[in-house]
Formats: structure tokens, C-alpha cells, sequence
């Protein structure tokens, strides 16, 4: 029932009255701001990694491994650290391991050295691991089941906001005042997001929660199927297409400042606005993600991955041409907004109602590990072959994710038939 600009939800009756629950709009954006200043967080040196890299006397390559480090310290530290902060409350973890975000952010701001920021960063990526294992879960548990979908996709839709406007915002203000600035900044913001938290977000007894979903149709349906659900092959395949896709995105975009400056000709004090207008794209991908693919997430994905290879390969032939490179530059933002909103999409509908929430964490490992990797790859072929050919790696990785998703109906309609 909707009245003016409040959502309610009518739930099951107890007893004669029903209960009507208020669409969560406060909790929800505190959770959705919490989201935004994690992920600007840990992007904030790929628009800064020139002027890093000269202030830290390292050079550009083993800068961008500050990705690296952060996305491994989530791939490695997020399963175990959940599990040992179980009995945390949610209310309490969320506004611990975004003061921890805060610390290490602050921290990087204040590095003396290169060593100490990798440290700072393992600690910031292990806090963001904890939390990317708390938030999604939280906005589920403060509404009622047919609204998940919606309060997920507001709450994760800070993340899209953190390259709309986060990234781009920390790379202007780092050119014009120094990368330190921005790192500093969203540590105060950070602490007052873990305010925030503590005033305006409604608490929640995740472990009542999960004692109830350990006792339903789950578990029956999981021991009816026998010892392996038949679904674990496509989604096992899904997470490798989503690694081997951020392998390829991030091998490039992790070092896109200076393939910007050296290789487009791009001016250092624009890179920031270039940032963003990329970033605009990525939400107009989002947009059309919902619009257009919502129901046929594989058609979209294909769409999404061939129009991303075709102006990753005119970035890669037209560099030096402006015109060119800027609007290709435009339409790989919009294509890749489709891929990230796709993916879990796409992985939903093939994964069973039983091995979901495994898939779900399967699936972020997966994507971390591409980021780290990406960056990895990405810095050992800009010191081997030049910025030049950080475009060509990001093909390949396209080529074989296409590869990948075709295989995809084929195990989903195995798995149906079993």
C-alpha cells in the first residue's frame, strides 16, 4: 500500500491484526552511505597513482598494487573474520569495521613511506572484507522478504555512487591539493558514517535470523537433492567468468591515470573530470541493466561484454585521437555499469534456493580476487610492455569471458534436467 511518499508493506497477521512495516528509507541510505565511502575508500588511488607514485618514490606499477593488497586482504580475511565476529551484533560490527575503514584511510593519509601504506590498506581491505560481510545481509533483515531485491539493490547502489561521484570527487580534490587530502577526507566522513550508524540505523537480531532460515525448507530441499546440489557447476562457472571479466577490467583500469596522460594526451588537473564522466556512464549502464535485461540477464551480459570489447579495441587502436578515445572511454563506462549489475543476476536464477547465500559469498571472493589480480597483471605488463598494452590484456579477458558465458545455458539446462 503506498500513501504519498511512504512505502508500507502489509505482513503475515498475528493473530487478527495485521502488521504494517514502513519501507526503511532512513536505514536504508545510512547503510547505502556506509557502501559509498568503503568503495571510494579502497578506489581512490586509481585516479592518483601518478602523483602517488612520485611523492612515495615507487613507481607506477607497484602503486596500483595498493589494489592488490586491499582486494586480497577481502579475498583472504573476509570468510574467517565474519565467522569470528558471528556473535557481534550487526548493529555494532557495521559501525566497528567502518572506524576501522576510517583508521586506515586516515593512516594512508599520513604514510611516511610505501610500506606503511601497504599496511594501512591490508588492514582497511580486511575491515571492508567484514562488512561487504554484514551490509548485504543487513538490508535484508530490515524488511520483509518479498522487498529484498529493493532494499539490496538500495543499499548496494551506493557502490555505483562511489564511481559516479566518490572516485572522481577524491581524484580532482587530489590534484589540486595533494593525494594525501582525499585519504584523509574520507576517513573524517567515514567516522561520521559510523555516527550515522550509531543514531539512525534500526537495529536487527541477525542470529534469531539465522536460527529460523537453519530450520526451513533449505535444509529439506538440500538433503532431498543428496550430498551435491546439482547447480554447483554453473555457478562455480559464473564466479570464474566474474574473476576472469575483473581480471581483465582492473589489469587496465587500475592504471587508466596514466594511460590517460601518457597515452590519450590527457592533461593531469582533467583526469578527474574524465573520471566522472565515466562514472556517469557506469550509472546509465545500471539504468539500462534494470530496463532493458532485467529478465534476460545473459542476452544483456553478452551485449554488455561485446560493446565493452569494441571500445576497449578503439581505445586501443584511437589513443592519440581525442574524439574517438573520449567517446569509447563513454561507452565502456556504460557497458561495464551493465556487467557488475548482471552478473549476481544471472547467478541468482541459475543458483538454488539452497546454495544461494554460499553462492552470493562465493561470488564476492571472486570478484576481489579479479580486482587484486587485475592490478597485478596490469602492473606486470605496463613494466614489461608499456602502457600500450594494457588495452590488448583486457581483450583476451573479454574474449574468454564471452567463451565462458556461452557455456552457461548448456550446465543450466543439465542441472534442470537432473
Amino acid at each position: 500500500m503506498v500513501r504519498t511518499a511512504v512505502t508500507t508493506t502489509k505482513l503475515p497477521q498475528t493473530g487478527t491484526t495485521p502488521v504494517v512495516r514502513r519501507f526503511p528509507w532512513g536505514g536504508l541510505s545510512v547503510l547505502s552511505v556506509s557502501v559509498f565511502l568503503s568503495v571510494t575508500a579502497e578506489m581512490i588511488p586509481t585516479g592518483l597513482l601518478p602523483e602517488m607514485s612520485s611523492s612515495l618514490r615507487v613507481s607506477e606499477s607497484q602503486t596500483g598494487l595498493l589494489i592488490s593488497f586491499f582486494a586480497f586482504a577481502v579475498v583472504l580475511t573476509s570468510v574467517p573474520l565474519t565467522f569470528l565476529f558471528r556473535r557481534v551484533p550487526r548493529h555494532t560490527l557495521l559501525m566497528l569495521v567502518l572506524v576501522a575503514i576510517a583508521a586506515s584511510s586516515i593512516a594512508g593519509g599520513l604514510a611516511p613511506s610505501f610500506e606503511f601504506l601497504v599496511v594501512a590498506r591490508v588492514i582497511g581491505g580486511m575491515a571492508h572484507g567484514v562488512f561487504w560481510g554484514v551490509v548485504g545481509a543487513y538490508s535484508a533483515h530490515l524488511v520483509p522478504k518479498e522487498q529484498i531485491g529493493r532494499a539490496v539493490a538500495m543499499t548496494t547502489g551506493g557502490g555505483t555512487l562511489a564511481f559516479v561521484l566518490g572516485v572522481p570527487l577524491a581524484t580532482t580534490v587530489g590534484h589540486a591539493f595533494g593525494w594525501r587530502v582525499p585519504f584523509l577526507g574520507i576517513g573524517v566522513l567515514a567516522v561520521l558514517g559510523a555516527v550515522l550508524i550509531w543514531l539512525l540505523l534500526p537495529r536487527v537480531d541477525h542470529r534469531k535470523h539465522l536460527d529460523v532460515s537453519t530450520d526451513t525448507a533449505s535444509i529439506r530441499a538440500a538433503r532431498r537433492r543428496g550430498p551435491l546440489d546439482q547447480t554447483i557447476p554453473v555457478v562455480a562457472l559464473i564466479c570464474i567468468l566474474v574473476a576472469v571479466v575483473m581480471i581483465g577490467n582492473y589489469s587496465f583500469y587500475t592504471y587508466i591515470a596514466p594511460f590517460m596522460i601518457g597515452q590519450m594526451g590527457i592533461a593531469e588537473g582533467q583526469v578527474g573530470l574524465l573520471l566522472l564522466v565515466y562514472g556517469i556512464a557506469g550509472a546509465i549502464g545500471v539504468l539500462t541493466a534494470g530496463a532493458l535485461f532485467g529478465r534476460r540477464p545473459t542476452t544483456g551480459l553478452v551485449v554488455a561484454l561485446a560493446a565493452t570489447g569494441a571500445s576497449v579495441l578503439l581505445l586501443a587502436l584511437f589513443a592519440a585521437q581525442p574524439v574517438v578515445a573520449i567517446g569509447a572511454f563513454f561507452v565502456w563506462g556504460i557497458a561495464f555499469g551493465v556487467i557488475p549489475t548482471l552478473l549476481p543476476t544471472r547467478l541468482m536464477h541459475v543458483a538454488s534456493p539452497a546454495i544461494r547465500d554460499s553462492a552470493s559469498a562465493f561470488y564476492s571472493t571472486a570478484f576481489n580476487a579479479g580486482i587484486g589480480l587485475g592490478a597485478l597483471v596490469g602492473g606486470f605488463f605496463l613494466d614489461a610492455f608499456g602502457l600500450g598494452s594494457l588495452p590488448w590484456i583486457y581483450l583476451v579477458a573479454l574474449a574468454l569471458g564471452i567463451a565462458l558465458l556461452a557455456v552457461t545455458p548448456a550446465l543450466t539446462r543439465r542441472a534442470q534436467r537432473r
